[in-house]
């Protein structure tokens, strides 16, 4: 079983910071982390990849720094690790993201399960997984839980829902976005910090990728920021006191006020 598992680099979320004049982020000097949902991802790929006897390949698009992430990967069980990265990338939104991702995983080779975590923490916006199936054609399953069986060339899961779960059967490949119920990441032990440390990184910049110019970076990217600022504090509220009965019979006549105003 071959899988492939998407993960990002994000600023620390207690650091973020935005460029008031591009309406970006801040990347440099601020500590970079796996997106945390994907750590489950990573966590998931391994355990297929130990139960089956396959292999595990960690693909994340950013900067030439992005690589720590990969390693890192590496260093909880994952079997090598590519980074997309290149100028011509800057700027993408989700839709040109999972255009360049999903031509990379093309690249990578045969692939059974794609696995995502469910959002990224900068972002928040669920689309990138769900946009590289589309991409590649194949089904996706997103909020999954649990991965209750792989047999017979279907993968049967359990999708968390607001009421509960459901239990969904689809044909390999697939695409997965996980969440964090579905199970609790590694410590990467000792050997494999060292295979990491000495792992080499695939590196592969847009020519090296079956692209097409107009769908990468700002260029390829339908959606962009075009305003960020801060929400104005919120008024403070009116404040009744008294006892309970006249502060009832206050906030009563309160409301009436405003709903006739």
């Amino acid at each position: 079983m071959n899988i492939v598992v998407c993960i990002k680099q994000v600023p620390d979320t207690t650091q973020v910071r935005i460029d008031p004049v591009t309406n970006t982020l801040i990347r440099e000097g601020v500590q970079s982390i796996i997106n945390p949902f994907d750590m489950y991802a990573i966590e998931e790929a391994v355990r297929l990849k130990e139960k089956f006897n396959g292999k595990a390949t960690v693909v994340t698009m950013g900067p030439p720094q992005a690589d720590a992430a990969l390693r890192e990967a590496i260093s909880m069980g994952c079997d090598e690790g590519v980074l997309v990265s290149d100028r011509a990338f800057a700027g993408s939104d989700t839709l040109a993201t999972g255009y360049t991702l999903a031509m990379a995983i093309k690249k990578v080779g045969a692939v059974d399960i794609i696995l995502c975590g469910k959002q990224a923490s900068d972002g928040d916006t669920a689309q990138v997984g769900p946009g590289i199936a589309t991409q590649l054609d194949i089904p996706q399953v997103t909020y999954v839980k649990k991965i209750e069986d792989i047999k017979d060339n279907h993968a049967t899961v359990e999708r968390m829902t607001e009421e509960g779960f459901e239990i969904v059967k689809t044909s390999l490949p697939c695409l997965l976005t996980v969440v964090k119920e579905i199970n609790e990441p590694r410590i990467p032990s000792l050997k494999g910090r060292m295979k990491a440390k000495k792992a080499e990184i695939i590196s592969w910049k847009a020519v090296d990728l079956d692209l097409e110019e107009e769908k990468l970076g700002l260029k390829g990217s339908p959606t962009w920021v075009s305003k960020i600022f801060t929400p104005p504090p919120r008024p403070k509220g009116q404040v009744f006191e008294g006892d309970c009965e006249d502060t009832t019979t206050k906030l009563v006549e309160a409301i009436k006020d405003r709903l006739v105003a």
